[in-house]
């Protein structure tokens, strides 16, 4: 793993990087309140065929905190920032695995400022409709992060708020803890990002309504529901399938929102999708 600091649209960005730069390159993007650490399982098990791009949100991880949250914590501020992260790589096509509002970004983007960029797209549980009472529920705690005396009392709370994640050894949830909380000045830790994030619910209230943009799609799609999501419901699901670019979707057993594609079978259903691409004529 290599750390990486880029300047997009003038802020600062943390990427981490695995493999061969060489290599046919897959965007890793994570989830609202989560960071591009979540994907270390992930990016290691495939930089040994690929070179894995994994960033930090705008306002999370060790990334630049917005400067006019109202304006820049939104998609198409993400997306402009994508575009610009792949130029300063040298990118010109990657593959993209977007967990939650990873997936929003890598659709918007795919339909938009990336349109032929992205060659593949999986979505780990989205869907360009998400079920508002989860969507309520995930603004709610996102607005509020806790602070705790401890790290062990900040993992307690972790291992409740994303039991949805599916299994997680002990070592993967000690892991998600430290690469997911900072220090308050009065020495108390929280998670890891800027509570103002969630400015972009009041801000942009439609900004995860994406039909619009799924029915410009023309690449391949791979979407995994957790078996017991809350956010893509089985009628969205069955409608991604049907309509744009008519996405398989796979469902993943014991997990909810959002698969932490952190086993063997998990991983090895992305990288399979993705593997098609390198030996399709034009792919």
């Amino acid at each position: 793993m290599k750390s990486h600091y880029l300047s997009c649209l003038g802020r600062e960005l943390h990427v981490t990087t695995w493999g061969d730069p060489a290599a046919p390159t897959v965007v890793a993007w994570h989830g609202l309140a989560r960071s591009g650490r979540d994907f270390d399982d992930f990016a290691a098990a495939l930089s040994a065929r690929w070179h894995v791009v994994c960033p930090d949100t705008l306002g999370r991880g060790l990334s630049q905190w917005a400067v006019n949250p109202a304006l820049e914590y939104c998609l198409s501020f993400y997306v402009e920032q994508a575009e610009a992260l792949l130029d300063q790589l040298g990118l010109d096509k990657v593959h993209w695995v977007g967990t939650s509002m990873g997936g929003a970004i890598g659709t918007l983007a795919a339909a938009t400022r990336l349109r032929g960029r992205i060659k593949r797209l999986v979505l780990n549980d989205n869907g360009p409709e998400l079920a508002a009472p989860a969507l309520a529920r995930i603004q709610t705690y996102a607005g509020q992060p806790p602070a705790f005396a401890t790290v062990t009392e900040l993992e307690r709370y972790f291992r409740e708020i994303y039991a949805s994640f599916g299994a997680l050894t002990d070592a993967q949830w000690r892991h998600l803890t430290e690469t997911s909380l900072r220090r308050l000045p009065d020495g108390r830790v929280t998670p890891h990002y800027d509570p103002a994030l969630a400015l972009q619910f009041q801000h942009h209230p439609d900004d995860y309504a994406l039909w619009h943009a799924w029915d410009q799609l023309d690449l391949p799609v791979l979407c995994l529901r957790g078996e017991d999501s809350t956010l893509l419901t089985p009628e969205t699901a069955q409608a991604m399938r049907e309509r744009g670019p008519r996405a398989a979707v796979a469902t993943i057993a014991g997990c909810g929102h959002a698969p932490a594609l952190n086993t063997p079978d998990q991983i090895g259903l992305v990288e399979r999708f993705l593997a098609a691409a390198e030996v399709t004529p034009g792919g």
